[in-house]
């Protein structure tokens, strides 16, 4: 079942899973380490992150892991700060703040691109395997820049033909992203709207337009997921929500519990935390932005607006205000460790193998 897999081969990994690089906290040094040892590749969640602070977590996982593992980042965002946007979101999340004994925040956006050629430039000097992009793909004489230095560069694509432009530009692989997925979209040559197809129809017809190996990612929990992504000629999975509720996981505990304890139907896309449409559990403060998203700032000036609330709901548990990202495949979510999640998911694998 192993045999002759090209993601495995070249990214020196056991088994085609590849753990999703969830920013803002969810991927824990632990979480990366534990899912490399097992077999996958644990990957980073460093959009949000620094360059120092991206290279003191590298520097954790490398001393609780001798295998590969991988670095997500953020193509950088060029949004305009528009003041009757910001001034809007600010009067309709004022009540939380209020309730929170939070001020009105003072945000000042700062240009992403310097940012990410630190992080890029830690990557080549940490010497990282692989490194994943989502939000966009960069400059391609950045992906050269890596390619050369032997690292492996993933692209994000939503859609058949953000795939076929992520092999044109020089990406050694790619993750297409299903409309189950949780977080954010990575949609980025069409709108979002366009871009909602379910990963079982978007993986063959991505794998019959580009030659470079494509990652299922969307909805994907356990061993009949990976395997019918194999079937549909991806080379690999990315899993995200499945891993959430791993003990290792930085998550919440409120999040955790909200996933194992959700349904399929309690699932939606949302830009209300963000100002980017993202995948995550209903709750009071998407329902009632809901009807104004179309007048709130765009990333990531409206995700700056959020930061204090998400942090201080957490704090106070109050998960009608946190942003709880999560697939559609909720039900098949269960607790342990990552080690066992991906134990658990070969011997599914090999079980159904051994009766064929």
């Amino acid at each position: 079942m192993w045999n002759n897999n090209e993601v495995t081969r070249r990214l020196n990994i056991k088994y085609p899973i590849i753990q999703a690089g969830m920013a803002g906290g969810p991927t824990t040094p632990e979480l990366v380490a534990a899912v490399s040892n097992a077999g996958g590749l644990g990957t980073l969640g460093a959009g949000y992150m620094t360059a120092d602070q991206m290279k003191k977590s590298i520097k954790k996982i490398k001393r609780l892991t001798e295998k590969p593992f991988g670095v997500n980042l953020f193509v950088p965002q060029h949004a305009d700060r528009d003041t009757e946007k910001v001034e809007a979101s600010n009067r309709l999340l004022w009540p939380i703040r209020q309730t929170l004994h939070l001020m009105t925040p003072s945000v000042e956006i700062k240009s992403e691109n310097e940012q990410f050629e630190q992080q890029i430039q830690v990557i080549i000097d940490e010497k990282i395997p692989a490194c994943t992009f989502t939000f966009g793909v960069p400059e391609r004489k950045m992906l050269h820049q890596l390619k050369h230095q032997h690292i492996i560069t993933i692209g994000t694509a939503t859609t058949v033909r953000e795939a076929e432009i992520c092999e044109n530009l020089g990406f050694d692989m790619v993750v297409v992203q299903g409309s189950e997925a949780g977080g954010h979209r990575g949609s980025f040559a069409v709108p979002y709207e366009q871009a909602m197809i379910g990963t079982i129809s978007l993986v063959p017809q991505t794998v019959d337009h580009v030659s470079i190996p494509v990652i299922a990612a969307g909805g994907i929990m356990d061993g009949r997921g990976v395997l019918a992504a194999l079937v549909l000629g991806a080379e690999a999975v990315q899993m995200g929500t499945a891993f959430v509720t791993c003990d290792e996981c930085g998550a919440q505990k409120l999040h955790k519990e909200s996933i194992l304890n959700s349904s399929e139907d309690e699932t939606t896309v949302t830009s209300a935390f963000s100002g980017k449409p993202a995948r995550g559990i209903r709750n009071q403060f998407i329902d009632s932005l809901k009807p104004y998203e179309k007048s709130l700032p765009d990333y990531p000036v409206q995700n700056a607006l959020t930061k204090d609330i998400r942090s201080e709901a957490a704090k106070n548990h109050r998960p009608e205000w946190m942003s709880m990202w999560s697939g559609q495949s909720t039900r098949l979510s269960k607790k342990g460790s990552a080690s066992q999640l991906i134990h658990s998911i070969v011997a599914e694998i090999e079980d159904f193998d051994l009766h064929l």
